[in-house]
Formats: C-alpha cells, structure tokens, sequence
C-alpha cells in the first residue's frame, strides 16, 4: 500500500517516493486491463450485453489516464529523456505491459529518489516541465482536477474507436 508523506512547508500529501506511486499505477493499469478483458468476454461470448465493457472500460479509461499522468510526473521527476517518458505512457495501450516496464526501470536505476520538491542548481530544474512538477506536487487537488479535466474531455469525444468518424 502507498503511504502518504505531508510536507510540512504546504501541508501537500503526495506518494512517498516515485516509485511506489509510478508502481501502484502500474499494477492498477494491469488490474483495469484484465476487467476489460472480462468484460469483452461477458459482451461477446457470454451476451451480457454492452454494460460489462461499459463499467470496465470506464474504469480503464480513469486509470490509463491516470497512469500516463503518473508516468509523465515521474518521468520528470527523474528527469527521464522524453522517449522514455513516451514509452512508458505506451505501455498502457499493450496489456499487460506496465509492471514489466516498471520493473525495467527499476533495474537500471531510473525510480530511484524521491519527489523534487525543491529547484536546485541542476539546469534541469528550470524548465518549465519541472516547475509544473513542483506546482502538481505542492498542491496535489490541482492534479487529481487535471487527472478529472482529461477523462471528462475523454468522455466528451467517445470511445476511441468513434473518433475521426
């Protein structure tokens, strides 16, 4: 389970350290495609009707939206090259493929550290990404309306199978 650390400047909760949420998210991602997996199966094989991809797919949709959000925080966090950023976010599209590249990640050191709360000296520190960053991280409510705004235009557009028809 994730803990919640408080920083006692703002008094802002966020997961203790990048690599417990970007895990977490992960591991949601894989769980969400599995209840969408079932949910074609109850569609398809079993005639269920639509409610079963609807109820899984909403599901999905929240948590592939989540997780892409996540990877790209982290990804700065740790100031991953863009492709790298990239590629974790495309690991949500292949099921199963999240906790694989988490654990790949892992292994060469790239989820290692805390949250960069704080700009320091690195040049990195000074793009607009990172400041971004810092400002999700202080107030952690911003995010989770930013997580919200995007699957509520999500949800606005359809399913993507409708768009660009």
């Amino acid at each position: 389970m994730t803990s919640l650390n408080t920083d006692p400047a703002t008094g802002a909760g966020i997961a203790a350290t990048p690599r417990s949420l970007y895990r977490t998210l992960a591991l949601a991602e894989m769980a969400t495609w599995t209840l969408l997996i079932l949910g074609m199966v109850l569609k398809y094989a079993l005639k269920a009707g639509d409610w079963p991809v609807q109820v899984a797919g909403m599901v999905h949709g929240v948590v592939f939206v989540s997780y892409a959000v996540t990877a790209a925080l982290v990804g700065v966090n740790q100031h991953w090259p863009l492709g790298r950023i990239a590629g974790a976010v495309a690991t949500a599209v292949v099921p199963y493929a999240t906790y694989p590249f988490d654990r790949w990640l892992e292994r060469r050191g790239h989820l290692e550290g805390g949250w960069r709360r704080e700009r320091t000296d690195d040049p990195r520190d000074s793009s607009w990404a990172s400041g971004v960053l810092r400002a999700l991280l202080a107030h952690p409510v911003a995010l989770a309306v930013a997580v919200a705004a995007i699957v509520a235009v999500l949800l606005f557009l359809g399913p993507p199978t409708q768009w660009g028809r």
